[in-house]
C-alpha cells in the first residue's frame, strides 16, 4: 500500500511539473519569438527615434515610426482606469467578504461575475453607443471618443478581476485577527480597514497586478471608445494605444511595418513584465523579505 501511494505521489508531482515547465516554455517561447520579430525593426528605425519618436506615420510615403503617443497614452490611460477601478473594487470586496447579508452577497457576486462574462466587444458597442455620445453631450466636446471614454471603459472591466481576487483574500483572513481587534475597543470598520485588509494585502496586491494586466492588454474595446487616431494622450482627444496600434494595423502590414508592430508588441510585453515586478518587488519588501 505505501509503494502505491509513494508511487502516486510521485506521478502526480511529475504531472505537476511537467505542466509548470510548459507554462514556463511557453513564456520563453513567446518572450523568444518576440525579441527575435521585434529587434531588427528598433535597429532599422533606431532605438530612440521609435521609442520617443512623436510620430507615427507607417504608410505615408517616408514612414515614420515613433511610439511615444502610444507609450503615454497606455500608461495614462492604465493609470486612470486603476485610479477609478481599484478603490471600487476594493471596497466592494470588503463590502461582499465582511459586511454583505447572504442574500444581498449571493446578488452582487452573480452580477460581478456576468460582469467577467461579458466580451470586451460588447462593452466597446455599449461604450460607443453611450458612453461616448453622453461625453460628447455633457462636456460639449466635438467627439467623445476619446481617453476618457477608455479610461471608464477599461475602470468597468478590471472591476470583477479585482474584486473576485479581493474577496477570496479577505475571506481567508483568520477569524482570529478580527476577534482580537474587536475585542480590543476596535469599530467593525476599523477592524476590516486596518486588520483584515492589511492581512490579505498580497492578494489584493494580486487582484491590482491582475487588473493592471487586464486593462494594458485590452485591445478591441479600447478601439471601439477611443477613436483609435495618434495624438499625444488629453483627456478629451482621440488616442491610440499600444495594443490597439497592433490590432488595428498587424491585418494589411508587411515589410518594416509589420515588424515595426513587433516591435510594439515587445514594448507593450515588457512593460507589463516591468509593471508585475515592481508591484511583487514593493510587496515583498513591506513583507521584509
Amino acid at each position: 500500500m505505501k509503494t502505491k501511494n509513494r508511487l502516486f505521489e510521485n506521478t502526480v508531482h511529475g504531472v505537476f511539473l511537467i505542466l509548470g515547465l510548459i507554462t514556463v516554455g511557453c513564456v520563453l517561447l513567446i518572450t523568444i519569438y518576440l525579441i527575435v520579430s521585434g529587434i531588427p525593426a528598433i535597429c532599422k528605425i533606431g532605438f530612440f527615434e521609435f521609442l520617443f519618436g512623436t510620430e507615427w506615420a507607417s504608410t505615408a510615403a517616408e514612414p515614420s515610426y515613433g511610439i511615444l503617443p502610444f507609450i503615454l497614452t497606455s500608461v495614462y490611460g492604465t493609470a486612470g482606469a486603476v485610479l477609478i477601478g481599484v478603490p471600487i473594487g476594493i471596497l466592494t470586496a470588503v463590502y461582499l467578504a465582511k459586511i454583505a447579508p447572504p442574500k444581498i452577497k449571493s446578488v452582487v457576486t452573480g452580477a460581478v461575475g456576468l460582469l467577467a462574462g461579458i466580451p470586451s466587444v460588447v462593452y466597446g458597442l455599449v461604450g460607443m453607443l453611450v458612453l461616448v455620445p453622453g461625453i460628447r453631450t455633457l462636456f460639449n466636446v466635438p467627439d467623445g471618443a476619446s481617453l476618457l471614454a477608455a479610461i471608464i471603459v477599461l475602470a468597468v472591466m478590471i472591476l470583477p478581476s479585482v474584486i473576485n481576487v479581493s474577496v477570496t483574500a479577505l475571506e481567508a483572513v483568520p477569524k482570529e485577527y478580527e476577534y482580537a481587534s474587536l475585542a480590543l475597543g476596535a469599530t467593525p470598520s476599523e477592524t476590516y480597514f486596518k486588520v483584515s485588509v492589511p492581512a490579505a494585502k498580497s492578494g489584493i496586491v494580486a487582484a491590482i497586478v491582475l487588473g493592471v494586466g487586464r486593462a494594458i492588454g485590452e485591445s478591441m474595446a479600447v478601439m471601439m471608445v477611443s477613436g483609435n487616431a495618434v495624438n499625444m494622450p488629453s483627456l478629451f482627444e482621440s488616442v491610440r494605444f499600444l495594443t490597439t496600434a497592433v490590432a488595428s494595423e498587424m491585418s494589411y502590414s508587411s515589410g518594416l511595418q509589420q515588424q515595426a508592430l513587433f516591435s510594439v508588441a515587445l514594448v507593450l510585453f515588457l512593460f507589463i513584465m516591468l509593471i508585475n515586478a515592481t508591484l511583487n518587488f514593493f510587496l515583498k519588501r513591506n513583507r521584509g523579505e
